[in-house]
């Protein structure tokens, strides 16, 4: 049986997560933003519940396409708090919908998402070699410096430890412990 971290547990859906995605380099614009609303929608929840629902907020969130997301207006918003499928939070799914305007502005001003974060991160994920659970933070000072700069261009919940959560999901940053089979693997 193949070492992995602490936090995928013994649910397969958990698992596949952790083995398939987790921490695998994203580069495109689109996903990037996507999980980064998925991870606020996450804050006060479990991971494992996000990703049963994942699925649902696709479908809720028309693909999570920004131009479509950012059109979204209240009865949108009425829609999608009489979807169980998803979290049910006025204020996170209004979140997204500013989010998405927020990502528009940002392509507007000729800032494309991925290169912003990735430059951002200095071109390459971070390597971490952390030997248990207890040693991996909940927050640093790239993910305040990231949370800082997407306030300034008016997202929210990204606050900090959200961002961090986001980092090591999209793979800026390999935090994977070291004997987790996972720990410094090629990525796509």
């Amino acid at each position: 049986m193949q070492q992995r971290c602490a936090w995928a547990g013994s649910d397969p859906l958990y698992q596949a997560y952790h083995d398939e995605e987790w921490g695998v380099p994203l580069r495109d614009s689109r996903t990037l933003w996507e999980m980064l609303m998925l991870e606020g929608f996450q804050a006060g929840l479990a991971w494992i519940t996000i990703l049963r629902k994942r699925e649902a907020f696709r479908k809720a969130f028309q693909g999570f396409d920004p131009a479509v997301v950012a059109r979204f207006g209240e009865k949108d918003v009425t829609r999608m708090m009489g979807d169980a499928g998803i979290i049910r939070s006025r204020a996170k799914i209004e979140a997204t919908i500013g989010n998405a305007r927020a990502y528009l502005a940002m392509a507007e001003a000729g800032e494309d998402f991925s290169t912003f974060v990735w430059t951002r991160a200095g071109g390459k994920p971070l390597k971490n070699t952390w030997t248990g659970k207890g040693d991996v933070p909940a927050k640093t000072a790239l993910s305040e410096d990231f949370s800082k700069a997407f306030k300034k261009r008016g997202f929210k919940f990204v606050g900090p430890v959200i961002v961090y959560a986001w980092m090591q999901a999209t793979g800026l940053v390999d935090d994977h412990v070291v004997d987790c089979f996972r720990h410094g693997a090629r990525h796509r």
